[in-house]
């Protein structure tokens, strides 16, 4: 059965990841996302209490996922819906990571300790009724769970409720849970009841079979199995010994535990009319055999995702449900950098833009002005996007670009082969060899690790080549006369897909770390950091 919650009809299987997600990764900081997400917030009368211990799981989910870009509007429409659905009721989407995680905990339990037992088919067998068991409570569960819920709106969760009521109806329990009951004697020799009394439970078997002449016994055949409890004694003891001296005395009766041979008879008929009644459930378990194994990995995905919305409500984040435009467009209100505020434990301040038929942006000015952390803003916020999240924005609007790469300026690195201008090229040439349809890339300071005339050189050759390529690209630079050059060629030109955003400085030379609208300006007022850290001007 499928699960179907993260894509419309079908499950996931190979779809393409962006092409460098561990770059992506890297200088969007996306790695503490992963981790905080693995963090369930624990609340005590509306204050958070604290932190429970993180699921490898859930972070691993979430960053596996993340690293798939979904291609189309409806894509990311659908696992909307589906998210909504969680954050209106996260305790059914916990509870569906909780028991599809238990069954396969206990499953993975059962492989381990059957392969200690390679060459014991009866341990076999009592693990393989004892997985149907737990499969079939599992469902139960699931099931009526679901019927209950009458909140759930999205297509995701309707469906999936839907299929499970038809592929697991009650008439189809209570045949297999009858069948359990019929050959519980198999795993369950001695029970427990609530009264505290221990109940022994034998099998049962009646053996139907004609007479032919002679009267003699024609081909015998099991009409019935079942298990039967009898009052518990123990073995050794005076009422044991008191029973089977009574069946003693009863003509024809014999005793299994006497007779050694008689006794291997049984239990080999016993272990073949039950392995003969669990292949009946074969349709069942084929049916369900990787069911819980889909259902974990999507519910953590969703169990994440509900965490992280937790933890932009601890930092007093605002968040919204992006919506799918133009590609040329980009347009965003009050947009954070949720890493930035994960990682430094500080208020983060929100930007907002609002660029339409742009295909690049050309982001200039002051030094330490928030330039890159706009950038990575924007970055993360496209991945969030392209799978399904909300974003740290009041509101966000772009077009969706499964080819992202980004391109961000990296500290030297001792085991670098080449200089840092060679690495860099290098990064660049993957970049134009994997570009296709549907591509953005983010430059960060890119070719600053030369000289400026050097520098703005390689960056306007290179990026006025990828954008005439129809390649979308925001760059954040330190390039004035990369920068100064392109303003000059698209200034008087209404139809430029070009625009420029300068990181704001007040005349006083404090820094808003606001973007906006403006042109390239020479120099980036690197002496009001020189004044500011070397003079002590500003504490």
């Amino acid at each position: 059965m499928k699960v179907c919650l993260l894509y419309k009809d079908r499950e996931p299987g190979r779809e393409e990841t962006y092409h460098d997600p561990d770059s992506i990764i890297q200088d969007l900081g996306l790695k503490s996302l992963f981790l905080l997400a693995a963090k369930e917030v624990v609340y005590d009368k509306g204050e958070v209490k604290k932190l429970e211990k993180q699921d490898s799981f859930l972070m691993d989910t979430l960053q596996n996922v993340m690293m798939v870009p979904l291609k189309t509007k409806e894509e990311i429409a659908f696992r909307q819906e589906v998210l909504k659905d969680c954050l209106n009721a996260p305790e059914l989407i916990r509870e569906l990571y909780q028991i599809s995680s238990k069954v396969q905990q206990k499953a993975d339990d059962g492989q381990g300790a059957a392969s200690k037992r390679t060459g014991s088919p009866i341990m076999n067998l009592i693990s393989d009724i004892e997985r149907v068991q737990r499969v079939c409570d599992a469902l139960a569960r699931i099931r009526d769970m679901m019927l209950t819920r009458e909140t759930l709106q999205s297509e995701g969760f309707l469906t999936f409720r839907d299929t499970l009521a038809q592929a697991f109806t009650k008439e189809r329990e209570q045949n297999i849970r009858k069948l359990l009951e019929d050959i519980s004697f198999y795993t369950d020799r001695v029970q427990v009841k609530e009264d505290e009394r221990q109940m022994l439970v034998r099998p049962r078997f009646v053996m139907e079979c004609s007479l032919t002449d002679g009267l003699k016994l024609g081909p015998m055949k099991i009409e019935e199995v079942s298990s039967q409890s009898t009052k518990y004694h123990r073995r050794g003891g005076k009422l044991e010994k008191l029973q089977r001296f009574m069946e003693s005395r009863i003509p024809d009766s014999f005793s299994t535990i006497e007779d050694r041979e008689v006794q291997q008879q049984v239990l080999a008929l016993e272990f073949e009319t039950v392995s003969y009644l669990m292949r009946k459930l074969k349709d069942f378990r084929d049916e369900f055999k990787f069911f819980f194994d889909r259902l974990k990995t999507q519910s953590a995905f969703y169990l994440s995702a509900v965490q992280l919305r937790e933890h932009m409500k601890r930092f007093d984040m605002e968040c919204c449900f992006p919506e799918v435009c133009d590609r040329k467009d980009l347009m965003f209100s009050d947009l954070k950098e949720f890493v930035m505020a994960i990682e430094q434990r500080v208020y983060v301040i929100g930007n907002t833009c609002s660029l339409q038929n742009k295909d690049l942006l050309i982001v200039t000015g002051a030094n330490q002005g928030g330039k890159s952390t706009f950038l990575r803003s924007i970055g993360i916020a496209l991945v969030m996007m392209q799978c399904g999240l909300p974003v740290t924005a009041r509101e966000f609007k772009s077009g969706i670009f499964p080819r992202l790469f980004v391109h961000f300026t990296r500290r030297e690195d001792s085991a670098m082969n080449s200089g840092r201008l060679d690495e860099e090229l290098s990064r660049m040439n993957d970049i134009v060899e994997h570009i296709g349809d549907g591509s953005m890339v983010l430059l960060n300071e890119s070719f600053a690790t030369t000289t400026e005339k050097e520098g703005g050189l390689i960056a306007y050759d290179i990026i006025r080549a990828l954008n005439e390529a129809g390649v979308h690209i925001l760059t954040v630079t330190h390039l004035l006369s990369f920068a100064k050059r392109v303003f000059e060629e698209t200034k008087d030109d209404p139809d430029s897909g070009v625009a420029f955003l300068c990181a704001e400085r007040k005349e006083d030379g404090s820094r808003t770390y606001h973007m906006i609208p403006g042109s390239p300006e020479f120099t980036s007022f690197g002496l009001d950091l020189y004044e500011r850290i070397v003079e002590g001007n500003e504490s």
